[in-house]
């Protein structure tokens, strides 16, 4: 009898071993192929990231090397918004040694097994990306949602939460705060921080570290939000749940991200006096007076930094070059914003990335306009142009915000509206005599020749598709036009142009109107053919850049 059991077990054994393999062997064959992967990592490739770190004091670096191991904590964080597998595939590769780095490169890029690049195509199974990342239950609609949402009214705030992750129970779902799921990692990040704002001289930092890391454990960011604002030390930081792109089920949740820079203060001074103009650039939005926000927080900080670190939501895939934060309305409401520009990331991507794509594209008069500071400039108007406009607005008397109305078109739609407030708000600034050497051609050029750096990233995105719904506009007004196998400008049409189309989202905005958002998505947020054509001219052109920080080798951080 023992001896049948014995046969019988090791029977079992070696057929689950077996099954076993067979299954790793089905799921490494449902793999992109080697060579996709590798052509994948040539789209981006490294670039050293650096910033002068020796003016800082010694304690200074002492706070940038606990913030740069939190921010290696806030990966993981972001790679578990993403999907909650993340943890455990990543493991899985780095077993496979060699044979799997190039995967595992690609992996870490796009914090995940989906290319950002490549409209979210899976390059380690067949699975396709939930809309709703790990934020939502597996195969949750957006009607289950809002059913539930019908039936528990009750639950709404907390469900439509920027941070809590929706979980089943059993045939019911609960929303479970981020501080709560997280809590391990959330509560290294908070100690980390609170290290960092005992070593710091700087008043500011230290006061926004120390709120930082309470509301970390709490999720209310009111406070640390206020007291980032007043940051005026030679560090900007950055930590915490932000942006809500990656949920494109909804665009409720906030991922988290990390950025750590060295503040360039003599050229953030250079720009101070644009600041000052941000109520008058309200006051000249093409809308009527009773949408504009004229009621808002003007304060403005303009803060020009170079890149020390960065981590989560923003190093994933595409390299973010400015922001504009917080995005708390009441934060806005009460103090306005700040536009911080990565000064050598945004050099990077110009000399690699645009120069390279607007020679193939634009002719040749528009090529010899096409200027870094012009480049500079409308990355700066393009922030600014995030904290103008309508954000708080009142549907049917009751108060809500301009993201929850649109969900999840909003942030294709508010990409569109600061990109084309841009053009707008430069037009209007050079009239002023701000931008005294601007001229009509550098800006539209210089506009134009940018535009497919952001279309090749895809228009699913909402950056590359807030750019698809501009350029298509300005083809179908004239403003753009195609000669002798180049692109051209007509300066008129396209100033016409900007100014219709920049009303146009700003009464998206003000009305909370998804059926017109969804409209002009529909038309314009597409790919055309000649799109198609001029970006077949771009194949030998990396799409974007792959930092590599060397914080690490200054400071001797472990890389993890």
């Amino acid at each position: 009898m023992f001896e049948v059991n014995l046969k019988t077990i090791i029977g079992v054994v070696v057929m689950a071993v077996l099954l076993s393999s067979c299954s790793q062997q089905e799921k490494q064959s449902k793999r992109a192929s080697l060579d996709y992967v590798k052509s994948q990592l040539n789209e981006l490739p490294p670039v050293e990231m650096s910033a002068d770190l020796s003016q800082l004091s010694k304690s200074e670096k002492q706070v940038v090397k606990k913030l740069v191991k939190a921010g290696q904590i806030i990966d993981e964080l972001f790679l578990l918004q993403v999907d909650r597998d993340n943890l455990e595939i990543r493991k899985k590769l780095r077993q496979e040694g060699q044979q799997g780095e190039p995967y595992l490169n690609l992996f870490n890029i796009m914090f995940g097994k989906w290319n950002r690049l490549d409209h979210n195509k899976p390059f380690l199974d067949s699975e396709k990306k939930p809309k709703g990342a790990g934020y939502y239950p597996t195969g949750m609609t957006k009607k289950e949602f809002n059913q539930y949402i019908e039936q528990h009214p009750e639950q709404e705030e907390e469900f439509t939460s920027h941070y809590t992750i929706i979980k089943r129970a059993g045939d019911s779902l609960r929303a479970v705060p981020y501080h709560e799921n997280f809590q391990n990692r959330v509560k290294k990040v908070a100690q980390l921080l609170k290290e960092a704002a005992n070593i710091t001289q700087d008043s500011t930092l230290q006061k926004f570290l120390k709120l930082r890391a309470e509301d970390l454990l709490t999720d209310k960011y009111f406070d640390s939000n206020m007291a980032w604002m007043e940051l005026s030390g030679d560090l900007e930081v950055v930590i915490g749940p932000y942006e809500v792109y990656e949920d494109q089920l909804f665009g409720y949740k906030a991922a988290y991200e990390t950025f750590v820079c060295k503040v360039d203060q003599q050229a953030s001074q250079k720009l101070a006096n644009i600041g000052e103009y941000q109520r008058k650039m309200e006051s000249n939005l093409p809308i009527s007076d009773k949408h504009k926000n004229m009621d808002r927080g003007y304060s403005s900080p303009i803060k020009v930094v170079n890149e020390i670190f960065t981590a989560g939501d923003t190093k994933a895939g595409i390299q973010t070059i400015a922001f504009n934060l917080p995005n708390d309305e009441r934060v806005r409401e009460a103090k306005g914003s700040k536009k911080v520009m990565l000064k050598n990331k945004i050099r990077a991507k110009f000399d690699k990335i645009l120069k390279p794509i607007a020679k193939e594209v634009v002719g040749k008069e528009e090529y010899q306009h096409i200027k870094f500071d012009a480049y500079f400039n409308r990355i700066l108007m393009h922030e600014v142009s995030h904290g103008l406009g309508p954000g708080t607005i009142k549907i049917d008397g009751e108060e809500t915000t301009v993201s929850d109305e649109l969900k999840e078109l909003y942030p294709m739609i508010e990409e569109c509206k600061a990109d084309i407030l841009s053009i707008y708000n430069m037009l209007y600034l050079m009239e002023q005599g701000v931008f005294e050497q601007a001229r009509d051609s550098t800006l539209f050029s210089t506009y134009l020749g940018g535009m497919f750096r952001s279309i090749r990233f895809g228009i699913e995105e909402s950056h590359g598709g807030g750019i698809a719904i501009q350029f298509n506009y300005m083809m179908d007004k004239g403003g753009f036009y195609e000669e002798n196998g180049k692109l051209r400008i007509d300066i008129e049409k396209a100033k016409k142009a900007a100014k219709s189309l920049s009303q146009k989202v700003l009464m998206i905005e003000a009305t909370g109107d998804y059926s017109s958002a969804k409209s002009l998505v529909d038309k314009y947020a597409r790919k055309t053919p000649i799109m198609e054509k001029y970006l077949g001219r771009l194949e030998h052109i990396p799409t974007d850049i792959r930092p590599r920080y060397t914080v690490f080798e200054q400071l001797d951080i472990a890389r993890r």
